[in-house]
């Protein structure tokens, strides 16, 4: 019997060997013929845990076949830059290294030993890249990961400006120097605003204006997915429907790669084996996938530190992000916008129609939560809800029509004297702040971006392998709800649910408050106006 000894991998980097991983043979293939091959030098800038180290590393081992490639990186090399002598020598150091480990001739490797000039370092540094590129008996292909942790220093910013200049003049056939150089990074060095001054002003600087737009996909989309779920399944057999799990893990992630590798790790780690799921062929199922998800959402992770930190350091984005959270307003995406390109950079939102979204569902849930937590302290719906929670939950199951029932009395003593204007712009957040402590460590929810907007937002509850598909929306006439209700008895069929809710808040002064049952064929709507 064949000892498994393979883990998904959450950590810095994935190994093949060690690790079930997303297949990106053909990923690296398409970047060495668009990107190598051409001498293009480019950045790879996505956001924190995006899988770029895993992408250089299996790319080094490609690029090996016809290439040097020399990897270094600059994480806790805070030392090289007390000086030009030392920036040129650390620099020297590392390069020296890779070379030795690429087995480069030993002439090279001996003439590149050779010392750094005190008064000329970076000169020096730049001659031995032009000797070691010219005599080279194979192109050689330079990559610096983590580069952004010294985009702000001085040093780094000449010595990527002698990389450029040495390209240009590569290009005008009166140099050597690498093949491509890659950086890779979270932020984007041609955009950083650098603190370069002693007084610490700050300004724009492009010394990378030479490197090609990177355009390659780093997500995993569902297909892919899929894939590394039948190398699992080949070991495991749980009987697992890997289109449909692949499909799911995708739908919460959008390809995001260390929440679909983190997914896989949970199901299979730590629900496989308990009393809920007690084989991996019960937990590779679509209860399994939700399960994993909440787990992910509700621990503490660096990646959603990082977003949260980022968040208070930058409180126009903050404001975007919860005006499309809680008010659906949409809101147009321009890359010349420096909050919302920063957040593009980080992978916190991304374009769809050219308007911003939130990158995906792990991280909107995330979002909606960190938003809520500000006002749960003292807030008189939650406490609400948590005093009336035990009339909800009756024998593990949610009783939705009571907890909406429930909601509208609380709705009609708090706010009903409020004004249309901040119903409107606070409705679903209202609506959010009940339903969080009843199902908060045992259910789950998350917001249909697809159907979201100013006027309407469906609410997916998971509690206890139950769905459950609530859309809250504005009074805007009988024509408009007729026509939200088909839309909605479209969506449950899509979840293949036979009941839907319908919480209406209503400005009409001739309105009927109070509950109504209606039959679509065979869907059941049941809504309540408030």
């Amino acid at each position: 019997m064949r000892l498994i000894l393979k883990k998904f991998n959450t950590a810095v980097v994935c190994n093949p060997k060690k690790h079930y991983m997303v297949d990106i043979t053909g990923r690296v293939e398409r970047i060495i013929e668009n990107y190598i091959e051409p001498g293009n030098y480019f950045a790879i800038n996505r956001g924190r845990q995006y899988g770029k180290t895993t992408t250089l590393n299996i790319l080094a081992e490609k690029l090996r076949e016809n290439y040097y490639c020399l990897q270094i990186s600059f994480e806790g090399g805070e030392e090289l830059f007390q000086s030009d002598y030392t920036f040129a020598a650390g620099v020297l150091d590392l390069i020296e290294e890779q070379l030795e480990l690429e087995s480069v001739p030993e002439n090279l490797i001996k003439k590149w030993k050779d010392g750094i000039d005190a008064e000329r370092p970076l000169q020096t540094l730049g001659k031995r890249i032009t000797e070691l590129c010219r005599f080279s008996d194979r192109p050689i292909v330079l990559m610096i990961d983590e580069v952004d942790r010294a985009s702000n220093n001085q040093r780094m910013i000449s010595f990527l400006g002698m990389l450029r200049d040495k390209y240009i003049k590569r290009e005008n056939g009166r140099t050597w120097t690498f093949q491509s150089v890659i950086l890779a990074g979270v932020y984007d060095i041609r955009n950083l605003k650098l603190k370069i001054r002693a007084e610490e002003s700050h300004q724009y600087n492009s010394p990378w204006n030479v490197a090609v737009s990177f355009e390659e996909d780093l997500s995993f989309n569902a297909e892919e997915i899929a894939g590394m779920l039948i190398e699992y399944e080949q070991d495991y057999h749980t009987g697992m429907d890997v289109q449909e799990i692949a499909g799911l893990i995708y739908e919460y992630t959008s390809g995001y790669p260390v929440l679909v590798s983190g997914i896989c790790k949970k199901i299979d780690e730590c629900l496989a084996g308990t009393s809920a799921f007690s084989s991996r062929a019960e937990a590779w199922i679509p209860e399994g996938v939700a399960e994993a998800v909440k787990l992910i959402e509700h621990e503490n992770q660096p990646l959603f530190e990082d977003m949260i930190k980022q968040l208070k350091d930058f409180p126009q984005l903050k404001d975007i992000i919860r005006r499309i959270l809680f008010e659906g307003e949409s809101i147009a995406f321009n890359i010349y916008n420096d909050v919302l390109n920063l957040a593009k950079m980080f992978d916190y939102i991304k374009s769809v129609n050219g308007r911003v979204a939130v990158a995906n569902r792990i991280f909107e849930v995330v979002l909606y939560d960190y938003f809520l937590s500000e006002e749960e302290t003292g807030n008189v719906t939650k406490k609400d809800a948590e005093l009336n929670k035990s009339q909800f939950i009756v024998d593990g199951r949610l009783d939705m029509e009571m907890l909406l029932q429930k909601f509208a009395e609380h709705y009609a003593y708090v706010y009903a004297d409020n004004d249309q204007k901040f119903v409107e712009k606070y409705a679903r957040k209202i609506f959010l702040l009940y339903l969080k402590p009843v199902i908060n460590g045992t259910g789950n929810y998350y917001i249909e971006a697809q159907t979201r907007d100013e006027k309407k937002t469906d609410i997916i509850v998971d509690y206890h392998a139950e769905q459950f598909l609530i859309e809250t929306k504005i009074w805007y006439g009988q024509k408009y709800n007729e026509e939200g209700e088909k839309q909605l008895c479209g969506y449950l069929d899509r979840l293949q649910l036979k009941k839907g809710y319908m919480l209406t808040f209503s400005f009409n002064k001739n309105k009927r408050t109070g509950i109504q049952e209606r039959k679509y064929g065979e869907k059941v709507l049941w809504e309540i106006t408030v």
